[in-house]
């Protein structure tokens, strides 16, 4: 474009041109999310505003998200956030960035869960997630030698506290009213946290532990669990899967959910290049048929679950009748695949066995 003025209307249509020829698939949403953040305006308040002239600043800056969108950057990255489901989260390069696929595994795992009851007032005053009060009662049964007591004594008198006791249930509320229990969800492979904030956003009765191998992740998750107002109850974890899930919590977690590396390494080859060039192959590759991490899951599940525990996982398309397979010959009941928006077979859900 010349130094003549810029409108809106002219900075999206020429936006919307460049970025076809550079080969977008969708340049006209392309060119409405960049000028969109280049603006501070909403995408349908661009359509109102065609002829307010852009500053020079937004001039300036939606030069630089064009060429960084030309250039094949995740159109996510460029913004810095992305909605899902009923939140919005930080991206950032380094990162997978949260797809709608995983929006249907969200929706699956919180189906596993108990239904909501009804929640008591002390259950406001929760601080941080019970695996530090776990890892304190599993500290006092070695020094108190009597396993079950003293773990049970240690619970119970800081559940009262912390809306927590040794059966799991949340701390009874005054005048006879009954317990909501405290659900604890641990989220393996968490990334930016989408899946355990948006788990405790839409459970305030979830206790969530969060955990990624990758520094990068473990910092974006803990960076939008802060935003989402959710720290106290989205404990992020730098850690191999459930290296830093604490051993006083197995047996106990109501779900297990995992987006995990799934793409088999012969599929790799295939994904498109905006993904390959610029998110992390850490969080994509899955192994010669995609279910390296799975297998490793699935067996810690059988473990880390209460009886009639949950667990869901995204997987690859290819992949899901092998990793039901696997799920069956584990012990696991209720399995079931699910489709995701586009029809594919894409999620994994199964039960531990009740008593």
């Amino acid at each position: 474009m010349t130094e003549e003025v810029w409108t809106i209307k002219a900075a999206l249509e020429w936006t919307q041109g460049y970025l076809a020829r550079k080969g977008d698939e969708n340049p006209r949403l392309s060119a409405e999310w960049l000028l969109a953040e280049a603006t501070g305006l909403r995408r349908v308040e661009l359509y109102v505003n065609f002829e307010r002239p852009l500053s020079m600043e937004e001039r300036n800056i939606l030069r630089g998200y064009v060429s960084r969108r030309g250039a094949g950057e995740p159109l996510q990255y460029i913004t810095g956030e992305v909605a899902f489901r009923h939140i919005a989260v930080k991206v950032r390069p380094g990162v997978l960035i949260p797809r709608p696929e995983t929006e249907v595994l969200v929706s699956e795992a919180l189906s596993l869960l108990p239904p909501a009851g009804r929640r008591v007032a002390r259950d406001s005053q929760i601080g941080a997630w019970e695996g530090d009060l776990l890892r304190a009662a599993e500290a006092a049964v070695g020094e108190a030698g009597d396993g079950s007591n003293a773990f049970s004594q240690v619970v119970d008198a800081l559940g009262e506290a912390e809306g927590f006791t040794s059966d799991g249930a949340g701390a009874s509320g005054a005048s006879g009213d009954s317990a909501a229990e405290t659900l604890f969800v641990a989220d393996l492979c968490t990334g930016s946290g989408c899946i355990a904030c948006s788990i405790a956003y839409e459970r305030p009765d979830a206790r969530v532990i969060a955990t990624d191998i990758s520094p990068d992740a473990v910092a974006l998750a803990g960076e939008n669990a802060d935003a989402l107002g959710l720290a106290d109850r989205v404990r992020v974890v730098e850690c191999d899967l459930a290296a830093g899930v604490p051993e006083a919590a197995i047996g106990k977690l109501h779900l297990v959910v995992s987006n995990p590396p799934y793409v088999p390494t012969a599929v790799m080859a295939e994904i498109p290049q905006e993904v390959a060039a610029f998110e992390p192959a850490l969080a994509l590759e899955g192994g010669a048929d995609g279910l390296d991490v799975f297998r490793r899951e699935i067996e810690w599940c059988r473990q880390a679950l209460r009886p009639g525990g949950g667990c869901a996982f995204e997987l690859h398309e290819t992949c899901l009748d092998e990793a039901a397979s696997l799920a069956r010959a584990a012990g696991f009941v209720d399995v079931r695949i699910v489709a995701d928006l586009a029809g594919r077979s894409r999620v994994l859900t199964a039960r531990k066995p009740g008593c």
